[in-house]
């Protein structure tokens, strides 16, 4: 088996992403949050902190994977998996 195949102990990404999601989803938070200031000043209603926090449940699902997916290839290329 060469080293490229060896994928014991490697956490793999679907555990990342659980492991990141609280994080990916309090930065979707409050990006939403900011953009809702942003658009407040534009001339739009803005986005309250309890509507961007509840918006963010749902948007953190895939900002968590993209983060797993990144972690994940990051730990690749410190171990040498990856070039």
């Amino acid at each position: 088996m060469t080293k490229k195949d060896d994928t014991s102990g490697r956490w793999p990404v679907w555990k990342l992403s659980v492991m990141m999601y609280p994080f990916a989803a309090g930065t979707v938070a409050i990006n939403l949050y900011f953009i809702g200031l942003i658009s407040h000043i534009s001339g739009y209603a803005a986005i309250d902190p309890i509507t961007a926090l509840v918006w963010s449940i749902p948007l953190g699902v895939p900002a968590g994977w993209l983060f797993g997916r990144w972690a994940r290839k990051l730990m690749d290329q410190a171990d040498g998996h990856i070039d």
